[in-house]
């Protein structure tokens, strides 16, 4: 059975908190990021950190809840492959701010790609289009 259309209620709840959790963690990107990149001690940074660490992981589980073949877009394998980049700040903590500005450049070809970039599906090789989303 087909989902009924969103109330005009629901789609601005939905559009308002996503929006907000976008900007949330582009605050915590940038002031965890700003800290990495000019040296700044751990402690002066490190809430921005678990901020953008947070509201990253929350618009990860919304995309795929929302429809699973996310997963398989390069909008998502990117994102997967920034967590990786992520990981490696740990065996590789002295290129913490090139592996920023990597991680950086991979979300803006991720957020202003066009769409047959970002709905490229890895796994069947050409663009596939998932459920109409609610921009945020």
């Amino acid at each position: 059975m087909a989902k009924s259309k969103l109330s005009e209620k629901q789609f601005w709840l939905q559009r308002l908190s996503k929006t907000s959790l976008r900007a949330l963690h582009i605050l915590g990107v940038t002031g965890a990021g700003g800290g990495i990149l000019l040296g700044v001690p751990q402690e002066k940074w490190i809430y921005y950190w678990c901020i953008a660490m947070t509201t990253g992981l929350l618009m990860m589980i919304w995309e795929v809840v929302r429809d699973w073949r996310w997963l398989i877009q390069l909008k998502g394998v990117l994102t997967l492959v920034k967590l990786g980049l992520l990981l490696l700040f740990i065996p590789l903590a002295q290129y913490k701010p090139e592996l920023v500005v990597t991680i950086l450049l991979l979300s803006v070809v991720v957020s202003h790609g066009p769409a047959g970039l970002r709905h490229f599906s890895v796994i069947h090789g050409r663009r596939i289009d998932g459920r109409k989303e609610v921009k945020g």
